[in-house]
């Protein structure tokens, strides 16, 4: 990626709009733009404004548009840039990136005008691919861990980690220095008692990957019950539509059936199941096997039932689950007299009683990790925390064995390469280029 070379693309999705909008980034910018704008000069203009003007091929005019002037440094590249707002035309805009490539820009590379920002160092790495998934995102939580991370919190807590062991890098490789004089400059307690510090604030970003994870794709949740305990009801009054067939034959739903619902600016990944019993019918059983594994797989449980003869077979069930929460649900309660007071919700749904509480009592089992800013998303991050974390681990062993200081300063160096991954202290061309390449063209 040439620097000097002024880019240009569409920064709006593309098709027919009423508004489109072109961003122009680079040393040249106002000289190439001024060449097919007529209105004010843009090399004069003040930064930080907005100029009515034609676009103008000649004598022709193309368009009437307006351009934002941003001045180096400060701009979203920190170069000289201009955002040219034109009817959202597809004509329009192909004239406009033909009439800009005429005049000495050139068609920017996936996510370049964000790779410049980082390059130019208006923020590291790590906030740079919050930038997409601010774009991506499509729910309240991950909203706000992408903002989150935007803003630099979890830059920060690494930032201050690493700091840490740097001090403590240089201690022992000032040892290195003086092998033959053997003498100690990194007290081996303090080293000890830091690492531990280190991993205790390691641990959690690398636990919150899962439920980052899940909050970022949905989180899953998975409706067990009997057959005819009234699964695919709920999932449709759920979904508010016919998504699964209904029917009074036990064993209808013989495989998963997947959809997303929105509560409360959270994203659920509901997952309707095969009833769960004892048959002999080899394609039910298959989708008996999926409930489980829907079972084991989810972050939340709803064990829908209708009597207590069903409640206790699921109470067995429970017992096969790994670190989801449980939600009891008593479904039909306007054909049942008698109630379970141990439940967590009360419902109907074929007649739509008590969804509204259920999906309340769904967001309240979610813990909005969205809050913090040490929510772990990207698994690029998460594999580099760990890597981070293990190598950590490898310096207390040295510890414990008593080994030279030439070998700790090399696991010490591997944490602190893998913690400066993730937020570009240490980049190469390769993780630059497969990071900004997976950005939409004019970001």
């Amino acid at each position: 990626m040439n620097q000097q070379e002024t880019i240009c693309a569409l920064a709006t999705p593309q098709g027919i709009g009423a508004l489109a909008i072109i961003r122009v980034s680079g040393p040249e910018t106002f000289k190439n733009v001024n060449k097919i704008f007529k209105g004010v000069d843009l090399e004069k203009a003040k930064a930080n404004t907005v100029h009515y003007g034609k676009i103008m091929d000649g004598d022709k005019m193309i368009d009437e548009v307006l351009v934002s002037v941003f001045k180096s440094p400060k701009s979203f590249t920190k170069e000289d840039s201009v955002e040219i707002s034109t009817h959202g035309s597809e004509y329009i805009v192909r004239y406009a990136l033909k009439l800009l490539i005429k005049s000495g820009c050139r068609m920017a590379n996936p996510g370049e005008f964000t790779q410049r920002a980082f390059l130019n160092g208006q923020f590291d790495l790590a906030q740079a691919e919050a930038v997409a998934d601010l774009i991506s995102a499509d729910s309240e939580a991950s909203h706000q861990i992408a903002i989150n991370q935007l803003r630099g919190g979890f830059s920060k807590k690494l930032a201050i980690l690493r700091e840490k062991l740097v001090h403590f890098a240089s201690l022992v490789e000032l040892e290195l220095d003086f092998g033959e004089e053997d003498v100690e400059f990194a007290d081996r307690d303090d080293l000890r008692a830091l690492i531990n510090e280190l991993q205790s604030q390691l641990e959690p970003l690398i636990s919150s990957f899962e439920s980052g994870n899940a909050i970022k794709e949905g989180i899953p949740v998975a409706i067990i019950g009997v057959p005819n305990a009234g699964k695919s009801t709920l999932l449709n009054a759920l979904l508010n539509e016919e998504k699964a067939i209904v029917t009074d034959i036990a064993g209808t739903t013989r495989d998963v059936i997947e959809d997303i619902v929105f509560i409360e600016g959270q994203k659920f990944r509901f997952i309707d199941t095969a009833g769960i019993r004892h048959t002999e019918d080899i394609i039910e059983s298959m989708g008996i096997e999926r409930s489980r594994k829907a079972m084991h797989s989810a972050k939340i449980i709803i064990f829908l039932f209708d009597n207590e003869a069903n409640k206790h077979f699921l109470d067995q069930l429970e017992r096969e689950t790994t670190n989801a929460d449980i939600l009891w649900v008593q479904n039909k309660i306007d054909l049942n007299e008698k109630f379970d007071s141990n439940v967590d919700v009360k419902i109907s749904a074929k007649n739509d009683l008590g969804i509204e509480e259920l999906k309340k009592a769904l967001v309240a089992k979610i813990k909005l990790q969205s809050s913090q800013d040490t929510t772990v998303t990207n698994l690029r991050h998460y594999e580099h925390l760990l890597k981070a974390n293990e190598a950590l681990t490898e310096v207390l062993s040295g510890l414990d064995l008593g080994i030279t200081g030439d070998f700790l300063a090399q696991d010490i160096r591997l944490s602190l390469h893998h913690l400066g991954e993730i937020t570009g202290t240490i980049t190469t061309e390769d993780l630059l280029a497969n990071i900004f390449g997976k950005f939409c063209i004019g970001k």
